[in-house]
């Protein structure tokens, strides 16, 4: 194994960057593939009403917003590679048990298994990669890391509802299984060591962490990813009716086009992060998703809907890194589980959140004006920010948290 005084400060490609890259676009894949396809799985499958389909993707959430504040204080102590495999275990068992589940009761118990399988995985990758990536090198390293997660939230729905639609849950269910099982030699490889580029805090600090601090120094950026998560649940939850809609005949290009824009705008969103603070990528990141909701909700064809996309994908690729970045930067090495924790919760909370909210407004509209309402998000986002940074001024990372 090399030793961590020979890998240069500012490598960001290492291989362990890499193994947990690809080991997270799996993670993400296989939820993603099948998330969107739950609603028409239970309401065929088990007669379910609407109240049902949001148990059931609310139980998920729940159960891996619960888990993670465990799991960052388990990460907190070490034995990071043990505890990964036990909830990419959980993780993979859960997924393959979709095939056993005769009952609602079953489902439901599965689901929640499977949001602590997903919990727990999801908070280690995060972690452990915040741990090698260079300090001064944070927004770029979590703009590639990013990517992963984007790409697959962005592709992810297209493949899962075309597997089911063509040949059904239980092939959807063995493809999500087999990327899950493929997580685990992938993740043996990794050496979970944090990298030489950032010392060791002091004493005095890693002998007693603190948590309420921890909470309090992550909460603007945590609060501000969970808005941006609220619109991003309205267009996993509701674009395919939003298609119906407006006589739209294939709205998986959204998605498609979403993720080109993603690629492209993430790794250079995170070298400004880097060079000039969040104050330099967080406005116009908004301001782009605000006026993708908004071409989408005037949209009726399929140019304004790949012309939204593009906007929408834009301001995401720019504002996601940017957030976790600005959160890890925010604590100390030993207290990054709880920041990273803390931080998907906000993502798992926003979606459910959206899915909830703007479904409600789309029952008493339309999806068209819940999209347009929904752009509110994004200017309430910048409120938040501007009146948080004005309080605070512009936070800088410590030196001690390097």
């Amino acid at each position: 194994m090399k030793e961590q005084h020979d890998i240069p400060a500012s490598k960001l490609w290492t291989r362990d960057f890499v193994l947990l890259t690809v080991s997270n676009l799996f993670l993400y894949l296989n939820l993603q593939m099948i998330t969107p396809s739950l609603p028409a799985y239970v309401t065929e499958q088990f007669g379910a009403g609407q109240w049902t389909v949001s148990l059931v993707i609310s139980l998920f959430a729940l159960a891996a917003i619960v888990t993670r504040f465990f799991a960052g204080a388990w990460l907190k102590r070490g034995r990071t590679t043990l505890i990964l495999l036990l909830g990419l275990t959980v993780y993979m068992l859960a997924t393959a048990s979709y095939y056993a589940a005769g009952t609602l009761a079953l489902f439901l118990l599965i689901r929640i298994l499977y949001g602590i399988g997903f919990g727990v995985s999801s908070t280690a990758f995060g972690t452990m990669v915040s741990d090698i990536i260079p300090i001064r090198r944070m927004g770029e390293g979590m703009g590639y890391f990013g990517l992963s997660t984007s790409l697959s939230m962005s592709v992810a729905p297209v493949i899962g509802l075309w597997l089911l639609g063509s040949y059904g849950f239980s092939t959807l269910i063995l493809v999500s299984t087999l990327l899950a099982i493929l997580i685990i030699p992938l993740s043996l490889l990794i050496r979970s060591t944090p990298s030489a580029s950032k010392p060791a805090a002091a004493p005095s600090l890693a002998a007693a962490p603190d948590t309420r601090g921890t909470y309090r120094r992550v909460a603007l950026p945590c609060f501000l990813n969970m808005l941006l998560s609220i619109t991003y649940g309205g267009l996993i939850s509701y674009l395919a009716l939003f298609g119906k809609e407006v006589h739209i005949g294939n709205v998986g290009w959204f998605f498609l086009c979403n993720a080109g824009a993603v690629l492209l705008v993430r790794p250079v969103a995170g070298k400004i992060f880097d060079k000039k603070g969040h104050f330099a990528v967080l406005p116009p990141g908004a301001l782009m998703v605000a006026v993708g909701l908004v071409l989408l909700s005037y949209t009726s064809g399929m140019t304004g809907l790949l012309a939204s996309a593009l906007c929408y994908g834009i301001g995401y690729g720019i504002l996601q890194p940017s957030l976790q970045a600005w959160t890890v930067k925010q604590v100390s090495p030993e207290m990054r589980g709880t920041a990273n924790g803390t931080f998907y919760n906000s993502i798992d909370l926003g979606i459910a959140l959206g899915s909830l909210l703007l479904g409600g407004i789309a029952s008493g509209t339309s999806y068209s004006t819940m999209y347009l309402l929904s752009a509110l998000a994004m200017l309430l986002f910048l409120a938040i920010y501007v009146s948080g940074t004005l309080v605070k001024g512009k936070p800088q990372a410590p030196a001690l948290r390097k």
